[in-house]
């Protein structure tokens, strides 16, 4: 019973939590960046690039082997670099939008924390005002 209630106070703790939620989250916001790349962003750059689906770009390495009847025995081997163009257009945008998402929230915490002037420095001593007429009446002589 211990392991479970020191379990419980570890998944509790708002840490974990909040973990938690920003991994949902942050899968949510993922899957939705990869629809605006893939749906919104890469046809209009395709259609620029003379009609090109990027999903389509791939190296054929081995074309597939059919068999009389014309079913695929052996799959083709491709490499599929327009897949790999898609996946790094969806990395820097999400990793756009996560610096700008850090940098407004830094911006907001620098506002909470209004600076703290510091306060005035105690006026000398009398002890200090006379040494420092000694050192003025020496230095004029």
């Amino acid at each position: 019973m211990k392991l479970i209630s020191e379990f419980k106070a570890f998944a509790m703790r708002g840490n974990v939590v909040d973990m938690a939620v920003g991994i949902i989250i942050g899968g949510a916001f993922g899957k939705i960046v990869s629809s605006v790349v893939a749906d919104v962003i890469m046809p209009p750059i395709g259609l620029l690039l003379g009609g090109v689906k990027f999903t389509d770009l791939k190296i054929v390495l081995k074309d597939p082997v059919m068999d009389a009847a014309g079913a695929i025995t052996t799959q083709a081997v491709s490499i599929n670099y327009g897949n790999f163009i898609q996946t790094t257009v969806d990395f820097l945008i999400i990793a756009f939008a996560i610096f700008m998402m850090i940098k407004a929230m830094n911006s907001m915490k620098k506002k909470e924390e209004a600076p703290v002037e510091a306060p005035a420095p105690p006026p000398p001593s009398n002890e200090e005002v006379l040494l420092a007429e000694i050192r003025d009446l020496l230095k004029n002589k």
